[in-house]
């Protein structure tokens, strides 16, 4: 399913990235971290609304630079390193902007224990599949990678049950992990 919508998005998105010539992909990504941050900010600030909205517009950008890498032939292995380098930062300011801002509690729970769970969940799943790469497998498997994890933020925000949200981003970045350990331990063999 995730598949599908990522093929929508690109389908959808490609008269404009290959409009994009003059604007180098680095500086979308760059600009995509940005607004995760200021989403991280008001998620800090507890104003739920902007912060999904910023982090929608996050969204755009980290689609849209890899578009326009590709459509314009200027794909590079820096890039591709920024790109998740940059993926990570914003994760990170999400996911503690909501534990400062009080939005992951969930009683019985202390208030930054399901936040550190999400955050730790979600960097493991990107380390998972670099390490599977490094191995020589690919590990790209999972119901909780990061454009489900962003689509649930996001949806938790406007819905005004990030606490909710968080959890659900812990409970399947764990699920993720697990799925990618058994596909690697198998492919690896």
């Amino acid at each position: 399913m995730l598949e599908n919508i990522k093929e929508f998005i690109r389908d959808a998105l490609k008269p404009l990235a290959k409009k994009i010539t003059e604007i180098n992909p680095n500086t979308l990504t760059l600009f995509g971290l940005f607004l995760s941050l200021v989403a991280g900010f008001f998620f800090a600030m507890r104003e739920v609304l902007p912060a999904g909205a910023f982090l929608l517009a996050s969204g755009f950008f980290d689609s849209l630079d890899g578009l326009v890498a590709r459509e314009n032939k200027r794909i590079t292995r820096f890039g591709g390193f920024l790109d998740s380098v940059c993926d990570r930062f914003g994760d990170a300011a999400v996911i503690i902007g909501a534990i400062y801002g009080g939005l992951a509690v969930i009683s019985p729970f202390p208030g930054w224990f399901i936040g550190i769970f999400a955050l730790f969940g979600s960097l493991m799943v990107s380390y998972t599949r670099a390490r599977a790469e490094a191995a020589g497998a690919s590990a790209s498997v999972g119901i909780g990678e990061r454009p489900i994890r962003m689509i649930i933020l996001i949806a938790g925000a406007f819905l005004g049950i990030v606490n909710w949200a968080v959890l659900l981003v812990a409970i399947l970045s764990f699920i993720t992990i697990f799925q990618r350990i058994a596909h690697v331990g198998k492919v690896l063999k």
